[in-house]
């Protein structure tokens, strides 16, 4: 529902409706709540679709979704019945003082289409409740068919049905259904799209393709995590030209709009990435095979061609092409770091010759990361990494290191998109907008409350860089760079650029990883409809490119979730084996209420610490777990004692 509802705000063709959908547009135009122009459905100038948001005291605030415009005051009067987190369409007020306003004409349904309850204990007595908010779901047990005190199920908000009986929450293997069925994830595909995806050959014969640019004799490689399955991008550089090649897998070439595969990327739009294993935006034959940069095989590419200034680390020019690549080898990034420290030799040619250029290129893109920096900005802050066992409980936790190799790949990536994202005006972009005065005050007193005060510089620019500067000092890097970075704007997709305020580029895209991301996916048909100035390909893609951005966005925040809550879940389970038991912790809020994360036996875990008089934030203290609630994955503790100072060993 609020996709088409996101649709509807931006405009949405005839021909573009669902079969499932097209009775309620027939309905909301009926009732003129739709406009219907040259075959456009677009809601009417007076009317807005959003989220109902109930205020404390009275009335409530219309959520706007598929644009950024002020927050709509209802009155109780006029809320027709909508309840907190409804999707309703609404009627601008016009005339009034004050704020904007407006009154609900219809409650479409629930903005979480689905929700997870279980069984559990309420004054005595089993109910159904709901996870997050721990009220019943208003659903009778005699309905269930297991009542057992823990059984967890899946509900569609819609149509107040229960979808799926997911496990009982005794079972550490349910907290994966759990997260998933909140935002009605599945790894399984339809038997149409893995039908199709088969289809293709195993094997990418070159001389199927003679238009391609061949670059098979070039000594590409993949430089990836070590677990990784799917690889999207391939780098090459000849240092003797300063010409960078980098190659991403051309998904494009296999799944093509209006097809059964591209569906479901639409619906998936990101691959997600669990502990464990991954839930993959593609069919695992095309996503880790055939569109996968494999190592000594022929791979389908779409390439750019950089030649790079070595006096001013500017790009003097690129080409895009499609192309053929063979990667020599497939490294990890542990792999290039120990090249680079003296601790790896090549065990044959072809490793030989990749090995070859890596020292200048690692040399180039540290002198494109310091120009870059002049700029844009450089957090510190760390990515949790967790490992668990095969019965689903943490093995071990810890923040990710960023090492040379890292940094490597990131600035290759970085060319490439800033690349595309200079060829059209309107399309996909990533943006980062610039921190709101109201975000940067908030930020400004939590750093006074440790003692940093801070002065403005002239420019946003300068000031956060005097910021981090005190920050070291305090030996508060990665600390205060969250800080900053809860501050900021939250980066999101846009038809039209606005920059990229914390990359500190003009424009940018996201081209490099179209296995996992169908905003890629889009840029590279939009880049091959504008080289071959197919404006009839370049109309389609671009014909719905505000929602397409609106929802994507939207999806990208639901993997994040979907990973951040699977994470928090495992270490409520962790925090239930050691009630009673005290842990070193930092403490990382101390507003309304105290949050300290445990740094001591496992990393990370977010514990909500009682009230203690004078705790300030990044104390380093001792608390003592003393409830976990496995529904609401919450770890509650108690302050037992002031702690050390973390020191680097």
């Amino acid at each position: 529902m609020k996709s088409l509802l996101i649709r509807l705000t931006h405009g949405l063709y005839d021909q573009d409706i669902a079969p499932q959908e097209r009775e309620l547009v027939v309905q909301w135009h009926s009732m003129k709540l739709l406009t219907l122009i040259e075959g456009k459905y677009q809601f009417s100038s007076q009317y807005r679709a959003g989220i109902i948001s109930l205020t404390q005291t009275c009335g409530a605030y219309l959520q706007t979704i598929g644009e950024s415009i002020r927050d709509h005051f209802i009155d109780t009067a006029n809320l027709m019945g909508a309840k907190n987190g409804d999707l309703v369409i609404a009627q601008r007020l016009l005339g009034k003082r004050g704020g904007p306003s407006a009154k609900v004409i219809l409650v479409v349904g629930r903005s979480e289409t689905f929700s997870v309850a279980i069984v559990a204990q309420k004054n005595s007595t089993l109910v159904l409740q709901d996870i997050r908010t721990e009220q019943p779901s208003g659903f009778s047990l005699i309905d269930l068919p297991d009542t057992s005190e823990g059984s967890v199920y899946q509900i569609n908000n819609q149509t107040g049905t229960i979808t799926a009986y997911l496990g009982n929450l005794s079972d550490p293997k349910v907290d994966e259904k759990i997260v998933l069925a909140l935002y009605n994830k599945h790894d399984e595909f339809e038997q149409e799209v893995l039908e199709m995806a088969a289809s293709f050959p195993k094997v990418v014969d070159a001389s199927l393709y003679p238009d391609r640019r061949d670059l098979r004799h070039l000594p590409f490689c993949t430089i990836d995590p070590v677990t990784a399955k799917d690889f999207d991008d391939a780098i090459c550089y000849i240092p003797k030209t300063n010409t960078l090649y980098v190659a991403i897998a051309d998904v494009s070439e296999y799944v093509k709009p209006f097809g059964a595969i591209d569906a479901e990327a639409i619906y998936r739009s990101f691959s997600i990435y669990l502990p464990h294993r991954s839930i993959p935006m593609l069919p695992r034959e095309l996503s880790e095979t055939l569109c996968s940069l494999q190592p000594l095989v022929d791979r389908l590419a779409y390439t750019f061609e950089l030649k790079i200034n070595p006096s001013t680390y500017e790009v003097d020019s690129f080409e895009l092409y499609e192309s053929i690549i063979h990667s020599h080898r497939r490294f990890s990034y542990e792999d290039i770091d120990a090249f680079l420290s003296g601790n790896l030799e090549a065990s044959n040619e072809k490793e030989a010759l990749t090995l070859a250029y890596i020292p200048a290129l690692n040399d180039l893109t540290g002198k494109l990361r310091e120009e870059r920096y002049k700029k844009g900005y450089h957090f510190r802050s760390s990515e949790l990494e967790m490992r668990i066992d095969e019965a689903g409980n943490i093995i071990k936790t810890e923040f990710a290191v960023e090492t040379p190799s890292h940094g490597l790949i990131e600035d290759c990536m970085l060319l490439a998109n800033k690349a595309a994202a200079s060829m059209y005006e309107r399309g996909v972009f990533r943006i980062h907008e610039t921190p709101s005065a109201l975000k940067l005050q908030s930020l400004y007193q939590e750093l006074a409350s440790i003692g940093i005060f801070v002065e403005f510089q002239g420019s946003i620019k300068d000031t956060i860089t005097a910021i981090q500067a005190e920050a070291e000092k305090r030996d508060l890097t990665s600390e205060v760079d969250t800080l900053i970075i809860r501050a900021q704007m939250q980066a999101r997709y846009a038809p039209y650029n606005l920059g990229h305020f914390g990359l500190g580029f003009d424009h940018y895209t996201h081209f490099t990883s179209p296995i996992r991301r169908y905003s890629d996916l889009i840029v590279h048909r939009l880049l091959k409809a504008i080289k071959a100035g197919d404006t009839e390909e370049g109309s389609y893609v671009l014909r719905n490119i505000e929602s397409l951005c609106t929802s994507i966005s939207e999806k990208e925040r639901e993997a994040s979730d979907i990973e951040i809550r699977f994470q928090e879940r495992k270490f409520a389970r962790w925090a239930h084996t050691v009630i009673g038991q005290s842990f070193k912790a930092r403490v990382m809020r101390a507003e309304d209420q105290i949050i300290a994360e445990i740094h001591d036996v496992v990393t990370g875990a977010k514990v909500n610490v009682s009230t203690q008089f004078g705790l300030m934030l990044f104390d380093d203290i001792i608390v003592k777990i003393e409830t976990s609630n496995l529904a609401t994955a919450k770890i509650t503790g108690s302050f037992v004692s002031r702690g050390e100072k973390e020191t680097d060993e």
